[in-house]
């Protein structure tokens, strides 16, 4: 394996694996063994998208153009209160306790969350646009192939997360842990909107 390609993955590894909402949606999905693979898939091909199109230079634009980070801040900080209470009537209601797969929650549904995720979380363009395409660059020619190491981590982190927490579940079928859970989750989220809406993005 060519260096970049190693630093690609080793960078985009410890980026990725921050606990944050894509993750702990992941995590969830994987526990109730709902729509693994794809939510896995999804968000593992949206991180590469992004990757590459730091690589391809749109780091740059994002820089020049603060009002689109802006935007997208205030976008994901109201995504984030949305799922948050969301989480706090699904562990009241007693939804969290299904562990089966055969609840109420769609595909459709479950991939436009991870979209979701994916996609308005102005640390995660940050990350994987800014920061990643920023330090592709110092590789020249061999860029791409950072692009590709740190694809690869995504990939690994995403299925090893999902699959990782399917195998646990018949560990945690408990009420409540799943009362437990969510009302962590829906905490953890307000936590991140306060952190999108006050902490300056680029800081």
């Amino acid at each position: 394996m060519t260096p970049a390609l190693v630093s690609g993955m080793f960078l985009g590894l410890s980026l990725i694996v921050a606990i944050g909402a894509q993750n702990a949606f992941v995590l969830r999905q994987g526990l109730t063994g709902k729509f693994v693979f794809p939510v896995a898939l999804v968000s593992a091909l949206l991180d590469a998208a992004l990757i590459t199109l730091g690589v391809a230079g749109l780091g740059a634009l994002l820089e020049s153009v603060p009002f689109l980070l802006g935007l997208v801040r205030w976008l994901g900080a109201g995504y984030l209160v949305w799922f948050g209470i969301t989480s706090l009537r699904r562990a009241r209601s007693g939804q969290s306790m299904d562990v089966s797969g055969s609840g109420t929650g769609t595909l459709a549904a479950a991939l436009i969350s991870a979209a979701t995720f994916s996609l308005l979380n102005p640390h995660v363009y940050l990350d994987t646009v800014v920061f990643l395409g920023a330090l592709a660059a110092q590789f020249g020619d061999n860029r791409w192939w950072f692009a590709v190491g740190a694809s690869i981590a995504s990939f690994v982190w995403f299925f090893s997360l999902a699959y990782g927490a399917k195998a646990l579940s018949r560990f945690v079928t408990q009420p409540r842990f799943w009362r437990i859970l969510d009302t962590v989750i829906a905490f953890f989220m307000f936590a991140l909107a306060i952190g999108l809406v006050f902490v300056p993005i680029g800081d």
